[in-house]
Parts: C-alpha cells; sequence; structure tokens
C-alpha cells in the first residue's frame, strides 16, 4: 500500500507472519511483520516490525475505503495538543487519522508512527509520545480507492490462522 503525494510517502508491505509454524494460539499466530517505507522533507527511513494483527490488517482497507467513501469525520488535536488517531492497534507503532477533507473529496490522511516505526531522530524516547510524530499525505478518492486494493491484494496470502 502507498499513499504518496508530491514530498512525503508511507508504503506499508506485509512480510510474513511473525511465527512461520502455526502455534495453537490465535493470537500469536496472526502477528504479520510490516515493511514500511517513509519519504519526509525532514528524512527518510524504513521499519519491519511485526506491529499488526491479520484482522487489523485488513480494518486498515476497511478505513481507507471509509476515507474515500467519506463517513471518517477529521481529528482535531485535543486541548492539549495531542493526536489521537481513528484507526490504532494493539501495537503502538502504526496508526492512522483524518485531518482534513476539502469540498472535492481530497483528503489529508495521518499516518501515525511510534516506537521502532518512527523516524531514527524521534527513537530512544520513553514513549511518551505515541501516535504524535505524523506524516501527513495529501491524496484523493481515486488514490485511496487503489491503496486499499492494493493492500488487501498483498494481504492475500495471510488469512488469519
Amino acid at each position: 500500500m502507498l499513499l504518496s503525494d508530491r514530498v512525503r510517502s508511507v508504503e506499508l508491505r506485509p512480510l510474513r507472519y511473525q511465527f512461520a509454524a502455526v502455534r495453537g494460539d490465535s493470537y500469536d499466530d496472526n502477528w504479520l511483520v510490516i515493511e514500511g517505507t517513509v519519504t519526509t522533507p525532514e528524512g527518510n527511513w524504513s521499519f519491519i516490525d511485526p506491529c499488526l494483527l491479520t484482522d487489523e490488517a485488513r480494518e486498515v482497507t476497511s478505513w481507507l475505503r471509509a476515507v474515500a467513501a467519506g463517513t471518517v469525520s477529521a481529528t482535531e488535536p485535543d486541548t492539549e495538543g495531542d493526536l489521537s488517531p481513528d484507526a490504532e492497534f494493539i501495537e503502538p507503532l502504526l496508526a492512522f487519522s483524518l485531518a482534513d477533507r476539502s469540498e472535492d473529496g481530497d483528503a489529508v490522511i495521518r499516518v501515525h508512527l511510534s516506537l521502532a516505526a518512527s523516524p531514527p531522530w524521534q527513537q530512544g524516547n520513553d514513549g511518551a509520545d505515541i501516535f504524535q510524530y505524523v506524516v501527513e499525505v495529501h491524496t484523493d478518492t481515486a488514490a485511496l480507492l487503489h491503496a486499499a486494493d492494493q493492500w488487501d491484494l498483498a494481504l492475500k496470502p495471510f488469512p488469519s490462522r
């Protein structure tokens, strides 16, 4: 899945299950190792981490389609300036929120990156800034639907076990 505009991009790709052999634990058996590549004006980096369960990975598709359909509301920072994602998961490395939507359907997607997924210059803190580093990507409905379709294709080899 690739979300990009002229200056920023976030590419996510499921690589494998965290544990190749089924262990009989529906929780552990369904962790996916996700590869992320991020490009921003501040710098570029990548990460590889088991940060999504198979069901959570499918929620990303649903969320992208809901944004494209106009059924997700933009979120503002709270009174202290902190951001809360719309779509967050058990492991707090990756999350999503909608920053803005224009009348013509264009959207600004926030990809929240924390801990091992955050940029190298942000790593090493005590986790107090979970979900606060974001990459804002300006996109349109067609690009969101394309990203959802590509993410679905990438997840086909990884059914829930």
